[in-house]
């Protein structure tokens, strides 16, 4: 049971901007023979998901400083964020997996107050395929 737990709190602060594996926390656990393949990939999964959301939710409530000095976000990065958005879409959200890139889509997205939902769904799907690769690799499979 420990090793799930681990595996959800990697996967979590993976999503998050704290550097983190959860692809070898799982890698690791697949080696046990004691761990469900699939279960240790619902798991990454939902917590790398829910991670992503905590990026959405700084990013939609993060506004309310904006006007500060200390505001990470330039005016000017607000507006080519919601043009990127604009352009290709929520759709990129099924890339909030991709190292580096995939932490600032999710803030982002939180920022330009896309659909909760529509975050959900997106980035759960986006992560769970990763996952599933993964555990394929993992598992020699692929």
């Amino acid at each position: 049971m420990n090793g799930y737990v681990g595996l959800f709190l990697s996967a979590f602060l993976a999503a998050t901007i704290l550097p983190f594996s959860s692809e070898a926390v799982m890698a690791g656990l697949l080696a046990f023979e004691s761990y469900d393949p699939w279960t240790l990939w619902a798991v990454a999964s939902v917590g790398n998901t829910l991670g992503a959301l905590v990026n959405w939710a700084l990013g939609r409530y993060c506004l309310h400083w904006q006007d500060r000095k200390w505001f990470p976000v330039k005016p000017k990065q607000l507006v080519k964020a919601h043009d990127w958005f604009g352009r290709y879409g929520s759709w990129t959200l099924l890339l909030a997996w991709v190292p580096i890139v995939g932490d600032p889509l999710t803030f982002a997205a939180g920022i330009l107050r896309v659909n909760v939902w529509l975050f959900l769904s997106l980035v759960a799907s986006g992560k769970a395929a990763r996952y599933a690769v993964v555990l394929l690799v993992a598992q020699g499979m692929l």
